[in-house]
């Protein structure tokens, strides 16, 4: 079966989705190679998947791939492998993927494989290593070949970040990142950061049955990619997103996180004082602040930054950060991130925008304490 991106993604977002089998993406936009692993991981969570990469340099490193394909984990109940490289398979390694996409149709197993190449052209997808994902898988077209595509596809993310664009600020969102799709989508990113309070007033009120604290993970649900939604969106005109472009020219979360991550202690303690002086909910700063200490801990704990979410543009960041920092000194943060939270719910004497700022120099790896 063969899909464009546009035809694929939206039913990839539904709550269950067939996943066994093989899967092939082929294009030049590694924001929709992207959008698709982040649309397909929850279904394989969901269906207790052991997810792994292997990259392919030589045509023997499809070898590695079916081995992988053929082991049984004790403790999931399938693999999805994501295989990169453009090593195309032998004649053998070709019956073994026919062989393994139909026992997958017929439901002899539940392995997904997925396979991410550059764009394919007309003769190459009549060639015989193909032919597999074709007859037997599931073939998406990752490019996009007009304007529309474009923009509807912006159109979901913006859903998926709890907010609807007028047609009008559509057409100022495009010009204004001049019809490039990974800017339009940073742009909504941060837009998802400068309206998170309205968001979480909306989730509130539409939601009671959520934790009181601003800080649950209702909140991150809605700023993270994922297919969870907010109850109610946040509806912006073209005024709206003028002035929020205009914000969006001085500091946001969005650059903390990133000046934190590369240790720019200067650059975070310039931020976090433009962040007081215009008012930015204290609550959304330490949301950013835990987020990327959780992330870090985890990262230093062995987990693949693919599974937990990290855009592959700021993996290198994060394992940067990792690199500053030992378990011991990582050991510390939970009680600081609590104390933060104490101090913005007022029941600590400290101020919350000084308790604020320690925690995003430590991150950066400049510490204001020495630890006893």
């Amino acid at each position: 079966m063969q899909d464009t991106f546009i035809q694929a993604y939206p039913k990839l977002l539904q709550p269950s989705v067939a996943v066994a089998g093989l899967w092939l993406a082929h294009g030049d936009e590694p924001l929709l190679s992207q959008w698709l692993i982040d649309a397909l991981r929850p279904h394989w969570r969901a269906q207790n998947y052991a997810i792994k990469r292997i990259e392919l340099v030589s045509v023997k490193s499809w070898q590695e791939v079916l081995s992988e394909l053929g082991s049984q984990s004790l403790f999931d109940d399938a693999s999805a492998l994501i295989v990169t490289g453009n090593h195309k398979p032998d004649k053998a390694v070709i019956a073994e993927l026919e062989r393994f996409a139909v026992d997958a149709q017929t439901g002899a197993h539940s392995h997904s494989l997925l396979w991410l190449t550059p764009k394919q052209d007309k003769r190459a997808q009549t060639s015989k290593w193909f032919a597999p994902f074709a007859q037997y898988g599931h073939v998406i077209d990752c490019n996009l070949y007009n304007e529309q595509q474009r923009q509807q596809l912006l159109q979901i993310q913006a859903q998926q970040f709890g907010l609807t664009l007028s047609q009008e600020a559509w057409q100022l969102l495009m010009s204004h990142t001049e019809h490039h799709l990974l800017s339009a989508y940073q742009t909504l990113w941060r837009l998802s950061y400068l309206f998170a309070p309205q968001l979480m007033a909306n989730s509130d009120i539409d939601s009671p049955s959520n934790s009181d604290s601003p800080n649950s993970n209702s909140h991150s649900a809605n700023l993270d990619n994922s297919s969870s939604q907010p109850v109610t969106n946040v509806a912006l005109d073209i005024n709206d997103l003028q002035a929020a472009l205009v914000s969006d020219a001085q500091f946001s979360v969005f650059d903390l996180s990133d000046a934190m991550l590369a240790g720019n202690s200067v650059q975070v303690a310039k931020i976090i004082f433009q962040l007081k002086a215009t008012d930015e909910p204290t609550t959304l700063v330490l949301w950013s602040i835990s987020k990327d200490m959780r992330q870090i801990m985890q990262l230093m704990d062995g987990q693949d930054p693919q599974a937990l979410g990290i855009w592959r543009s700021k993996q290198g960041l994060y394992q940067q950060a990792c690199r500053r920092h030992s378990k011991a000194q990582t050991a510390a943060w939970p009680a600081l991130l609590y104390k933060c939270d104490q101090a913005i719910k007022g029941l600590v004497r400290q101020p919350a925008w000084e308790l604020l700022l320690q925690a995003a120099l430590e991150l950066s790896g400049q510490r204001l304490f020495k630890t006893p």
